[in-house]
């Protein structure tokens, strides 16, 4: 079932995409060679608290971080260890809190420094790839314009589209109907509607498509270990243009 979020709901949902935006954006700021990803989950876990937010990951479907840290070839769902942040990685950031009972989500692919060229690429044609599908979302397309849009952008540069992994309406659960896949016809899946929250997020592979699961039983990553990158906003499907609810506009306390 789709949920069309009332006004009340819909400024809820407003707040809590901020709070996730301003962590995300903090914890940016502490990626850096040498520094352990278990160290950026724990400071996750102090941004979230001072902003009197909670992780929308920690224990979900038992999920051990509250955050996902994923680095290089690793997809999504990477969990903070003692793994040191390298020099020339790319370290993906998914970030995702409950405020007063509603969740905000949203992911981004962070360069350690200078990084090669093609790297460097991969990241630019997601990001543009995610903002040219966010502008997308307004009232009557379907859910398969924006899936085609971004498998063809993915595969006229050259890449693949993660398949396993999809977008997704969020509001007060983490995951809300509708699907948002990243691949899909044209013409196909449920209209949107305003008043929608849904997060699109492109996970495009440099190499091929197919993918594993480490034996954490969370990490992804590529079967043919070549790099991926991910971007995420949560969206607000309005009468007019999509809003953002994922840009930080304020401060990082409540």
């Amino acid at each position: 079932m789709i949920i069309i979020k009332q006004p009340h709901e819909i400024q809820k949902m407003r707040l809590a995409g901020e709070s996730a935006a301003l962590i995300l954006n903090a914890l940016t700021d502490r990626v850096a060679p040498g520094v352990m990803t278990a160290e950026i989950d724990h400071a996750a876990s102090q941004a979230m608290s001072e902003a009197g937010v909670r992780s929308a990951f920690l224990g979900y479907r038992k999920f051990p971080g509250h955050i996902c840290i994923s680095i290089n070839d690793e997809i999504v769902h990477g969990i903070g260890s003692t793994r040191r942040i390298a020099y020339g990685d790319i370290v993906k950031l998914d970030v995702g809190v409950i405020r007063d009972g509603f969740i905000g989500d949203n992911a981004i692919s962070i360069p350690v420094g200078i990084i090669d060229p093609a790297a460097e690429r991969l990241l630019t044609v997601t990001e543009r790839i995610l903002n040219d599908a966010v502008a997308m979302a307004c009232p009557g397309i379907r859910v398969g314009d924006i899936s085609h849009f971004v498998e063809s952008q993915a595969t006229a540069n050259g890449y693949s589209i993660v398949r396993e992994f999809v977008g997704h309406g969020v509001g007060r659960h983490l995951h809300e109907d509708p699907q948002i896949p990243n691949f899909g016809k044209r013409g196909t899946g449920p209209r949107l509607k305003a008043g929608m929250t849904i997060a699109i997020e492109p996970m495009i592979n440099m190499g091929k498509a197919k993918i594993r699961i480490l034996e954490d039983k969370w990490t992804a990553v590529t079967a043919d270990g070549m790099l991926s990158a991910h971007f995420e906003h949560t969206v607000l499907v309005t009468d007019n243009q999509p809003e953002v609810l994922t840009w930080p506009r304020k401060t990082l306390l409540k």
